[in-house]
Formats: C-alpha cells, sequence, structure tokens
C-alpha cells in the first residue's frame, strides 16, 4: 500500500478560513497552529541560545579559575624562593628597630637595574667575564645584579614529585655535561685554578630553561697555578665525599670529580647518594652503581625514565664514566676536561646514524684512557681497585 501525502491537498488543513500547518505522517496526517510552530521554534531556539551562554559562561569560568590558581601558584613560588634565599633574615633585618637608616638594606628591583644601565645599552658596558656583565653608571652607588635561578636545584626535580620538570634522558645528560663544563673552566680555564669542593645536586641550580649553574662557592678554594692539592679539615657533604681526601685530608681536583662521579650516578638512577631503604652494605650510591656493574645488573637500577629514553649504549657508556670517576685512586680518576669531553661525545652521538660503531669508538677512547691512567697511578695505591669487585654478593663501603 503507498503512502499518500494528503498534505499536498491545500484543503487538507483549512478550516473556516484559517490555515494550520499539514504534517504528513505515514498512512496519516495532522493539522498544527502556525502559532503553535513559532513557539515551538521560539523555545528551541531560546534553548540553543541558553546553551551556548552556559558554555561561555563555563569557559569564562575556566579561564578565571585558571588565572586565580596560576597567580596562587606564583605567589606561593616567589614565597618559597623568598624563604630559600635568605629572604626572612632580610626581612627581619629590615624591621628591626636596631637597624640604622644608613645599614638598611635596599632592595632593587629590574627597572632600576634597567635604568642604571640606560635600559642594558652597550655603550655602557665595561667588560664582560664568567659572572656577567660589568656596565658603567654616572651614580655614586653600586649595584651588584645576579642573574635570578627560577627553577631550583636538581636535587629538588630528581626526588621531588613535580609534574613540570621534564626529566628526559636527554635533559639530565645536558644539564651532566653542563656541570662537568663549568668545573673543567674551574679548575683549568679560570685564570686562578678553583676547587669547588662541595659539588652535589643541591648546589646546581636550573634556570628558566633547565640550564644547570653551579652554585654554593663557600667552601672553594683558589690554589696557585703550580699547586696540586689543599690539605685542609676534611669539609663535605656525606655521600660525596672523596673517600683519598678523607683519609689523607689533601683535596685534588680529582676529589671534585668524585663528587660529581657521585651526581652523574644520581642522574643516571634517580637514588639519593646515601639512603637506608638499600641493604646496609649498598647504602652508598658509590658501592651500589659499581657492585651492579660487577654483577652485571646494571640496568636493575636505572631510573625508569633513563631506561624508556636513552640507548642501552648510552647508559652503558656514562655509567663506565662514572665508575672511572668514582675510583679510589685520584690518579686513575680522569680530569673534568676529559669528563666533558666524553660526555659531550655521547651527546653528539645520539644524532649520529652510525649509533652502534660510533659508541664502540667511544668506548676504545675510554679503554686508551683508562690504560694511561693506569700507567701513572702509584704502586702504593695498586690495592685500591680490589675492593670494587664483589663475588660475594656484598657491597664494600667506598664513599663517605
Amino acid at each position: 500500500m503507498s503512502n499518500i501525502d494528503e498534505c499536498a491537498n491545500p484543503r487538507s488543513c483549512r478550516f473556516f478560513n484559517l490555515q494550520y500547518l499539514c504534517v504528513n505522517v505515514p498512512g496519516d496526517y495532522y493539522c498544527v497552529s502556525i502559532s503553535d510552530h513559532k513557539s515551538r521554534n521560539k523555545i528551541i531556539i531560546i534553548g540553543i541560545s541558553t546553551g551556548i551562554i552556559g558554555l561561555l559562561f563555563l569557559f569564562i569560568g575556566g579561564w578565571w579559575s585558571y588565572k586565580v590558581v596560576k597567580k596562587r601558584k606564583n605567589i606561593k613560588r616567589k614565597e618559597k624562593f623568598f624563604k630559600q634565599n635568605g629572604g626572612l633574615l632580610l626581612q627581619q633585618q629590615l624591621s628591626s628597630s636596631e637597624v640604622t637608616v644608613e645599614k638598611t638594606t635596599k632592595l632593587f628591583n629590574s627597572k632600576d637595574s634597567e635604568k642604571a644601565t640606560d635600559n642594558f645599552n652597550v655603550n655602557r658596558i665595561l667588560g664582560q667575564g664568567g659572572h656577567g656583565t660589568v656596565y658603567k653608571d654616572k651614580s655614586s652607588f653600586a649595584l651588584l645584579v645576579y642573574e635570578f635561578i627560577p627553577n631550583g636545584t636538581l636535587s629538588q626535580y630528581l626526588y621531588e614529585q613535580n609534574e613540570e620538570f621534564p626529566a628526559t634522558w636527554e635533559m639530565r645528560l645536558r644539564i651532566a655535561t653542563e656541570v662537568a663544563g663549568a668545573l673543567f673552566y674551574l679548575h683549568s680555564a679560570a685564570s686562578t685554578p678553583i676547587y669547588h669542593r662541595d659539588i652535589k645536586t643541591t648546589n646546581i641550580l636550573l634556570d628558566d630553561k633547565y640550564r644547570a649553574k653551579v652554585a654554593d662557592f663557600g667552601t672553594s678554594r683558589s690554589i696557585a697555578v703550580d699547586q696540586t692539592h689543599l690539605t685542609t679539615v676534611v669539609q663535605g657533604t656525606f655521600g660525596y665525599l672523596d673517600p683519598e681526601y678523607f683519609q689523607s685530608s689533601q683535596f685534588t681536583e680529582k676529589s671534585d670529580v668524585y663528587s660529581f662521579g657521585v651526581v652523574l650516578v644520581e642522574l643516571l638512577t634517580g637514588e639519593k647518594p646515601i639512603s637506608f631503604t638499600r641493604a646496609k652494605e649498598c647504602r652508598s650510591l658509590a658501592t651500589y652503581l659499581i657492585h651492579s656493574m660487577e654483577e652485571n645488573n646494571l640496568f636493575d637500577i636505572i631510573d625508569a625514565r633513563v631506561m624508556k629514553d636513552a640507548k642501552q649504549e648510552e647508559i652503558i657508556a656514562i655509567a663506565n664514566l662514572a665508575k672511572m670517576c668514582l675510583n679510589l685512586n685520584g690518579k686513575k680518576r680522569p680530569t673534568m676536561k676529559e669528563v666533558a669531553m666524553q660526555l659531550e661525545a655521547v651527546q653528539t652521538l645520539q644524532k649520529t646514524p652510525n649509533v652502534q660503531q660510533s659508541y664502540e669508538e667511544v668506548e676504545y677512547v675510554r679503554t686508551e684512557m683508562h690504560e694511561q691512567w693506569d700507567d701513572v697511578s702509584t704502586s702504593t695505591m695498586s690495592g685500591a681497585d680490589s675492593g670494587v669487585a664483589s663475588s660475594s654478593g656484598s657491597c664494600p663501603l667506598l664513599s663517605f
């Protein structure tokens, strides 16, 4: 039976000279008042408009909430930096009634710096060096301006939960290379050699682009060019101290190398230098790494993010470099120049097509360097490495 369109007849919905809207349905039809149809359309339009306005308000509310949360986060961040950088002590000094006007510390903002330097005019530059750029000013007082480091320390991002920090292998390797380069500069490139004496992740700051800055030179010492060591009371941080320095009180450039080796292991494993959650014999991170390498369990202790991002050849290369830095015999450790060169080589090889052959070349260079250090090592320290290997499964204590 075919469906007849009754609405095709103009008289189907015409009553007493009033025209109604005809709606055809299968097998039938019905009439609707035109005014009712318009009302229904109006309701639909109002509903759609209300929905759009509601979504708009929702978007504005979400945007406003985001701004409020971001503002609160920035305030907390500033308060954190204020406390970390001695702000509470400064605030106490400024508010103290005992502090006279002459002794009160004046705070300068970025606008003051721009005014003093004529908006950092290049014609005002007196010179540039390792500490930054020096500008001349016509005023009667001097301004010492330090770079603001907003992202805290490397330690915070390794051991505190922080979703903002992309702790990728590429970034960790870059940070290690930057720190090694800074130490090489202190040891060799500076006009007067400087031993840092307290290299650790809490003394490595990260700027707004997560570039590494070596900080806290409170225990550092400058030495004469022909001087090979410092004899001092043992100072440093437990877990990073060179065992040779601990025993002899003689700090050398290789003592900084040892501490940097511990930092390398932290970047590889995400573990703290001293941990009481590990077995008693392996509480030292240096011992933990060397023992794991001797037992062929290196990849069992590597941080999960590193295992995900890095090639095995890269992990092995950096682990071997760290092991060399942690040698008990300081003379067998590489210099910071050699460490920086090898880290830069690994960085470069990340972009090399023939990866396997390239890493074999790095391993060959590392072996050659190691043999050279063996030749210059003294016989009195020849037995030092005997404590590194452990066939019994225990970890000898290597660091202090």
